[in-house]
């Protein structure tokens, strides 16, 4: 249980932006799909989408597809946007689970040959509008959490950076998020769909009824996850080869994690694998800094580094050794390295880089630096000024957009970020792992494309974790198939518009 409680915890803070039975299947009981003008106006027909009747108060209302001319720099798009959900049965007919979706598709194309993708988060626990309204979508919020604040004025406005110039784009939101929810009843209804399989199996299958309702069975399939997305996306993919009869071209890893337990709170490898991070954090305060210019940092933690750790606390002079460079490294004052033995999880770490200026650091971007609630303690460890700025205006622009741009009005609250599923998710016997999966699909598709981006100063889910990880592939997983891409920013570094441009050149690149 203590084993359990650990990766709980750390898969807690990968909340972020950024499910069924393993026998559910997907019907869509008909219904009438219109094409229906912005809200205040009227369709063609002269309608607007029915709500739910009174005898289903947990239906959500009918898809609503509306029409849109997006003028950006260079280029005009015109695109048909749709809001709805798709239906989840079990195997007795029994409905589940409605699950929401949002998808953009381009006017004028050939839909055979044009790629689509599907967009998830993390947490578990997260909704899609991070991916959506921060990085891809066609409309965007600024999520700088450097300039964001709760009352920031939440219109989300045209995305220059949309990648739906080069792919149509389908953001999905597991139950319990956004306004997919449960339909049965049961505690084991609950139990399937919060569970790292049935997870797994929802998404796929929405997926493939998403493809078989819009008639997109041909178009290449792209899949992105973020985060938690790390361990859902190997495995959808795999469901989808295996199970649902659908092949994916590309699959594409934003702040992922692969493996929970390999970088544990009782592993060596996490602080290895937050050196870099940490160190970068510091030299971001001094100037701008990218990758390239930790190679002393990344070669001194896979070396002596992680020698003199492995040597333990017992070794004096090791730890010493250990202590002093790991303070000279990160900025850390040299006596409270010394009491930690040079090893600083997570929350020491945050506290103590600015702890005399009374500041806290950011956990999902450590650049990010917010006023500390109790300066003067050595236990409370309130917030985080790099996400908690980001909850009220992204929910409301979130909402603001389904409901007067896309004209899709559900009843009761949107879920941006819903704390209650992590909690109730059943992880398994032990803590989950996608690196078994991301092996077969790899192996089991020879054309198939593995992109990773990640952020230099994200301290949840570190972009050296995922370098360890990748370097441990066999041969037929290794570059140019593989390719992992690390730029300026945090969890969320598409937040920052050069990094933001740049993941979406390599995501076209890839793509084409």
């Amino acid at each position: 249980m203590q084993l359990i409680a650990q990766y709980r915890t750390s898969l807690a803070l990968i909340l972020f932006a950024c499910w069924a039975m393993g026998s559910a299947q997907a019907d869509d009981p008909p219904r009438t799909t219109q094409v229906t003008m912005p809200s205040g106006q009227k369709s063609s027909a002269g309608q607007t989408p029915s709500m739910p009747s009174a005898g289903e108060p947990h239906r959500l209302p009918p898809d609503s597809s509306t029409r849109h001319t997006l003028e950006l720099p260079g280029r005009t798009l015109a695109f048909v946007a749709t809001a709805g959900s798709i239906r989840l049965f079990d195997d007795k007919g029994e409905p589940q689970a409605d699950v929401g979706y949002t998808s953009y598709q381009l006017d004028g194309t050939d839909r055979g040959m044009r790629p689509v993708t599907f967009f998830f988060n993390g947490g578990p626990g997260s909704s899609s509008a991070w991916l959506q309204l921060g990085n891809a979508g066609p409309w965007r919020l600024p999520i700088n959490a450097d300039e964001v604040t709760p009352s920031t004025f939440p219109e989300a406005r045209p995305n220059a950076e949309t990648w739906l110039d080069f792919t149509d784009l389908v953001f999905l939101d597991p139950v319990g998020t956004g306004y997919s929810r449960f339909v049965g009843t049961s505690d084991d209804v609950r139990k399937h769909f919060f569970s790292v399989e049935g997870d797994v199996n929802s998404l796929a299958l929405v997926v493939r009824r998403w493809l078989e309702k819009h008639d997109r069975l041909l178009s290449p399939k792209y899949i992105v996850g973020e985060s938690y997305g790390g361990i859902r996306g190997p495995k959808v993919v795999h469901q989808l080869q295996m199970r649902q009869g659908i092949g994916v071209k590309g699959l594409i890893m934003v702040s992922p994690r692969f493996d929970s337990s390999q970088f544990a709170r009782t592993s060596l490898l996490q602080y290895v694998a937050r050196l870099p991070s940490y160190v970068a954090t510091l030299r971001e305060a001094e100037g701008p800094v990218k990758r390239a210019d930790l190679a002393d940092v990344e070669a001194y933690a896979r070396g002596e580094y992680l020698v003199d750790l492995i040597k333990g606390q017992s070794d004096k002079e090791a730890t010493m050794r250990l202590a002093d460079k790991a303070a000279a490294l990160t900025g850390i004052d040299q006596a409270v390295s010394r009491r930690l033995a040079g090893r600083f999880d997570l929350a020491e770490f945050r506290r103590e880089f600015d702890r005399k200026n009374g500041k806290l650091i950011g956990n999902y971007d450590a650049s990010v630096h917010g006023i500390d609630p109790y300066p003067e303690s050595d236990l409370h460890l309130s917030g985080d000024p790099s996400s908690d700025t980001l909850l009220a205006p992204l929910t409301s622009a979130t909402v603001d957009l389904l409901t007067r741009k896309l004209n899709w009005r559900p009843d009761g609250s949107y879920e941006l970020l819903n704390g209650a599923i992590v909690q109730a998710w059943d992880f398994g016997r032990s803590p989950p792992e996608s690196l078994s999966e991301l092996r077969q699909i790899l192996a089991t598709d020879r054309n198939m494309k593995l992109l990773v981006g990640h952020g230099l100063f994200d301290l949840v889910t570190p972009y050296f974790e995922t370098q360890i990880l990748l370097d441990q592939l066999p041969p037929f997983a290794s570059a140019p198939r593989v390719k992992l891409v690390v730029f300026p920013g945090g969890h969320m570094f598409y937040s920052r518009d050069s990094s933001r441009q740049a993941f979406r050149t390599e995501v076209e690149a890839m793509m084409k």
